[in-house]
């Protein structure tokens, strides 16, 4: 996973970074049916809040676009390690049965621009140990 604590060279950082840019962008001004996070939209406002908590899409960088590997719900705990570190980033949200798609994007889209924020901070930092 290249936004977690590991060493990762100034490129990487930037290629992730331009394509959350990308999903970021696309999320905000399409339909959310017709975007790459539907399924996550599917999973966060249709599952039972009562048994899943948390819904997470995993990230892997493809040619330099964001592609959603897959969703996954989550009962109060966390992710076994071989999920986290076979993906170069993650956007989870909370369960929240009958959320409006606006709700949705704004938070989204507030999660991916803190992601963006991250990667483009630890390609300086890559830059700058070089």
């Amino acid at each position: 996973m290249i936004l977690d604590d590991s060493e990762g060279t100034a490129a990487e950082y930037e290629a992730l970074a331009d394509a959350l840019e990308g999903l970021r962008d696309e999320v905000a001004a399409e339909p959310i049916k017709e975007s790459r996070l539907e399924g996550l939209f599917d999973e966060a406002t249709t599952s039972n809040p009562k048994i899943w908590n948390t819904v997470t899409a995993f990230i892997d960088l493809e040619d330099g676009t964001a592609v959603v590997t897959e969703e996954s719900k989550l009962a109060r705990g966390k992710w076994a390690p071989e999920i986290v570190d076979d993906c170069d980033a993650m956007v989870t949200v909370d369960v929240e049965y009958g959320q409006m798609p606006d709700e949705f994007k704004y938070t989204v889209v507030k999660k991916l621009d803190e992601q963006i924020e991250t990667a483009r901070e630890r390609a300086q930092a890559a830059r700058d140990d070089e």
